[in-house]
């Protein structure tokens, strides 16, 4: 079992930079895939990014490719989305996700992650 806590969102104007933390709690997070996904009001939750277990691979979706980085500290059991030049269609909440096994190529998929988060609101204003 994985417990996974967002935090580190909040109302921010356009341009401006959040960095996301995801506190995870279990013996096994260092062995987890983790994934960033968002959902904005009306829509589906959507991938953002990902991360393999050691740091060595990350995947970005295209929308957020050059603006947002994930990393993580598995030392201390962290992770981290760095989201720069925020733009308002980034409003949304976003939630952190963490499971083992699961194949790289389907590190984007919402029903590869049994682990999530409560999520955390990001508002960009205009």
């Amino acid at each position: 079992q994985v417990q996974l806590v967002e935090s580190g969102g909040g109302l921010v104007p356009a341009g401006g930079s959040l960095r996301l933390s995801c506190a995870a709690s279990g013996r096994t997070f260092s062995s987890c895939t983790m994934g960033w996904f968002r959902q904005a009001p009306g829509k589906e939750r959507e991938f953002v990014a990902a991360i393999n277990w050691s740091g060595g691979s990350t995947y970005t979706a295209d929308s957020v490719k050059g603006r947002f980085t994930i990393s993580r500290d598995n030392a201390n059991s962290l992770g981290f989305l760095q989201m720069n030049s925020l733009k308002p269609e980034d409003t949304a909440v976003y939630y952190c996700a963490a499971d083992h096994d699961i194949l790289w190529s389907e590190c984007s998929r919402v029903g590869s992650y049994d682990y999530w988060g409560q999520g955390t609101q990001v508002t960009v204003s205009p």
